[in-house]
């Protein structure tokens, strides 16, 4: 597989990130209608490429990428349109059961779903006339961040691709609502329930857990999520200790993944559980107990690895995000504290 080809795969869902189609039309809350503070305006964010100023209050909101659309629909805006994702979907129509049960609650049809299988869909993201285009949490190439900005402001990721946290998220996409107050109490809301998901699993309070990629099909390298990645910098905002390798590869990189070479098996000595994607009923666990090199790490050799079934919700929220966190943060954990008990 070629390395483009990974990174596009593991950015928002590890194996898989397709999008596709939808001409479903959208009735919406618009950004109007919501609570916020239209004196706010114009506001100017910083990102990546440069600075964004939105003159006045949003109307008509878009987003494009992974779970941008999450923050205005947390927040009670319902965007013209969004991405549709297929990975984690499970019922077929691209929209996340998490998403779904929001817009149940708004009470609005689905938005119209770009295609992003093959890049931004320009014209569709065009032809729902958006006044704003959030992308907070993604991977836009300057390019395709010049070209957005031709159709509305762009609120961009402001340092690594992909590399955003939730909250930087929040913040970053409330503040281009109008919304910054509401945006503070969803973090505040959204962090206390991931630490009451915790709570019942101290023993996984203290361990340090390696997010992994590991291709069954060449096991000569091990591929992992930096301090950069949402996945990894969730479990450290509850206070998980890092592994030695995820500090130190994060220090040396500005990359949201990285590889190394199963030759260095012994800087995973530390790794008190592994999480990775699959097929729980296959046999990735003793592929990687058989290998010669990976074998050798402690948390491998006693089995502590938790394999999230690939490509369904659970999956998918395990890259948490401002609605995901609410509907399946606490089966997350205890997948993970179960997997770290089993390898005990």
């Amino acid at each position: 597989m070629r390395p483009a080809r990974l990174i596009g795969l593991l950015a928002a869902a590890s194996l898989a990130l397709t999008l596709a189609a939808c001409a479903t039309p959208a009735t919406t809350t618009g950004a109007a209608d919501a609570p916020g503070d239209a004196g706010a305006f114009p506001v100017t964010i910083e990102n990546a490429y440069g600075t964004t100023t939105i003159e006045k209050k949003p109307t008509r909101v878009a987003t494009v990428a992974w779970m941008n659309h999450e923050v205005p629909l947390a927040l009670g805006v319902v965007p013209v349109g969004m991405s549709k994702a297929t990975w984690g979907d499970d019922d077929g129509n691209g929209v996340l059961p998490w998403v779904e049960d929001r817009l149940t609650e708004l009470h609005a049809k689905t938005p119209v779903l770009f295609d992003e299988t093959d890049g931004i869909d320009f014209e569709a993201v065009a032809d729902t006339r958006p006044d704003v285009i959030l992308a907070a949490y993604s991977g836009l190439t300057k390019e395709e961040y010049a070209k957005l900005s031709k159709i509305a402001p762009v609120v961009a990721f402001p340092e690594v691709a992909w590399g955003t946290s939730v909250d930087d998220m929040i913040r970053l996409e409330a503040k281009a609502l109008g919304l910054s107050t509401e945006g503070d109490a969803l973090i505040t809301k959204l962090d206390t329930e991931s630490k009451d998901a915790l709570a019942p699993h101290p023993q996984l309070a203290d361990a340090k857990v390696l997010f992994a990629f590991a291709d069954p099909t060449d096991l000569s390298k091990l591929g992992f999520y930096t301090a950069k990645d949402t996945r990894p910098g969730f479990l450290t905002s509850l206070g998980l200790p890092q592994p030695t390798i995820v500090t130190e590869e994060s220090r040396k990189s500005d990359q949201f993944f990285v590889e190394v070479s199963s030759e260095q098996a012994q800087r995973f000595d530390d790794v008190d559980l592994v999480v990775t994607y699959g097929d729980p009923k296959g046999d990735l666990v003793q592929r990687l107990q058989a290998d010669p090199l990976l074998s050798k790490i402690p948390a491998v050799a006693r089995g502590s690895i938790a394999v999230l079934p690939d490509s369904t919700p659970l999956a998918a929220s395990a890259n948490p995000s401002p609605l995901s966190i609410g509907w399946g943060v606490q089966k997350y954990l205890d997948t993970l504290a179960a997997a770290l008990k089993t390898g005990a």
